[in-house]
């Protein structure tokens, strides 16, 4: 292949994966949405605390349920109807959340977004998987991560500006409507621009085959991954799937609790990354920021760079996957969210309590206030450029492809429920002190250092019919 066809495939291929990792997008940008609007929802609703947790979180049951069904719906009708369905429930999700009329319909309309959240969550990464070449796969893999976190900084930076132009989340923006409300309904934009992208994708080659529609398979291959030898490709994604065309969740049962054990493996990085409280960063980040002395304007802005932050370091990530490896990645992450997370916990063990209107939030003087948010950043930082782009590589790739479809929806189902048991206890966790809930989550960070050293193997330059 000359070097001009080898960029023109090289364009191609990461022109398809940049459009499916818009799920991604949509993903961040869902979870990330309440952080700005938490505060003045839990005021008009006048919801406790238990309650305001599960308002929160209340979209990643849907996520769970959506991931869940997304592989075999992704083997029944393909990759690319499924992306569809994902940007449809988006969209109703959007309108709905800033329509609600109390906390009940509110919950339902963020449990349908999560549907669309769970689907793409699972469909994003294998579908990569599925049409990159092996030597640019983990890049391209961790365009996933990459979209979540610039979804995550668009709802961010869209709860700033709304804010700010109505002088706050609970006061009326346009039509009478409060900026909250706003902040939900915003969304509809990227999720019709998704839902436009994935019309134009092409089906997965691997789907193709396992419909026996080889021809079309071949001239995928073709065109977007730069293969040579297409019958010799087809043949060898024939083999790996073997005879077993009915992928079930059959497929993955196993003698190791009832489950394959790479599946298990899939399953506890999944419940590693939530775990170490990434999603607390993200949604409460805003109230974290307020119990160090930040006003919400100044809050809401912090909470921004933060975000870009975790932009950059997933850049960082993506340059360095296919050079260092997954495996090395994860390792130096654990240790650095370790050490961060450590000294969050043990400078908010030096907050005040201040009870205001009712209500009872943690502050934090000089100099606690700043190793808090050196603290915050950097788990950020270690998080950004290795758990949270590494782990979508390794469930994009490391399962063969017989499984791949239903052993990546198990694993995502089991870190969506993850995120709602870390998301929704955090309330009370912080009710009983954030010294308690941070120490916790260090402790996890250090337990996700001996997983991945005693248990997860290298993926870097492997190709998906080698996975076993």
């Amino acid at each position: 292949m000359t070097d001009t066809a080898y960029r023109r495939v090289n364009a191609r291929v990461t022109g398809i994966a940049i459009a499916a990792a818009l799920g991604g997008f949509l993903f961040g940008f869902d979870t990330a949405v309440i952080n700005g609007a938490v505060d003045a929802l839990a005021g008009e609703f006048a919801l406790d605390a238990a309650l305001k947790g599960f308002a929160v979180s209340s979209a990643l049951l849907g996520c769970a349920v959506g991931a869940w069904f997304a592989g075999s719906m992704a083997n029944r009708w393909g990759r690319v109807p499924v992306m569809i369905t994902a940007a449809v429930l988006f969209l109703i999700s959007a309108i709905g959340s800033g329509i609600a009329f109390g906390v009940v319909d509110l919950i339902v309309w963020r449990v349908i977004g999560g549907l669309g959240v769970g689907a793409a969550s699972v469909i994003a990464p294998a579908y990569i998987a599925e049409v990159s070449p092996a030597h640019i796969r983990g890049r391209l893999g961790s365009l996933q991560q990459l979209a979540i976190v610039l979804g995550i900084f668009a709802a961010l930076l869209s709860n700033a500006l709304l804010a700010g132009v109505s002088g706050g989340a609970a006061e009326v923006l346009w039509l009478g409507l409060p900026a909250w409300r706003w902040m939900f309904m915003i969304e509809a934009i990227p999720a019709i621009v998704y839902g436009v992208m994935a019309l134009r994708l092409p089906e997965s080659p691997r789907y193709l085959v396992l419909r026996r529609e080889y021809d079309k398979a071949s001239q995928v291959l073709l065109d977007f991954t730069g293969e040579k030898d297409t019958n010799l490709k087809i043949q060898q994604i024939r083999d790996s799937l073997e005879s077993e065309q009915k992928e079930s969740f059959r497929d993955i049962l196993g003698p190791a609790l009832g489950l394959k054990p790479i599946v298990w493996v899939g399953i506890l990085l999944s419940v590693f990354q939530q775990f170490v409280g990434i999603n607390v960063i993200f949604y409460y980040s805003t109230t974290l920021w307020r119990s160090v002395g930040f006003d919400e304007s100044s809050a809401l802005l912090t909470s921004v760079i933060t975000s870009v932050t975790n932009i950059l370091v997933t850049i960082v990530a993506i340059v360095l996957v296919d050079r260092v490896g997954r495996r090395r990645m994860l390792l130096v992450g654990s240790v650095i969210m370790t050490v961060a997370l450590a000294a969050m916990a043990v400078a908010f063990s030096f907050a005040e309590l201040v009870t205001q209107d009712g209500a009872t939030t943690a502050e934090l003087e000089a100099p606690w206030s700043v190793i808090a948010l050196v603290g915050a950043n950097l788990f950020v930082v270690g998080f950004g450029a290795t758990w949270g782009p590494i782990v979508w590589v390794l469930l994009g790739e490391m399962f063969p492809n017989r499984i791949r479809a239903s052993a990546l929806a198990v694993a995502a189902a089991a870190q969506w429920v993850a995120n709602f048991a870390i998301s929704t206890t955090f309330p009370v966790l912080s009710g009983i002190g954030l010294t308690f809930a941070y120490g916790f989550y260090a402790l996890c960070a250090a337990a996700s250092f001996v997983f991945v050293w005693w248990k997860v193997r290298e993926t870097k330059g492997m190709e998906l019919e080698d996975m076993h």
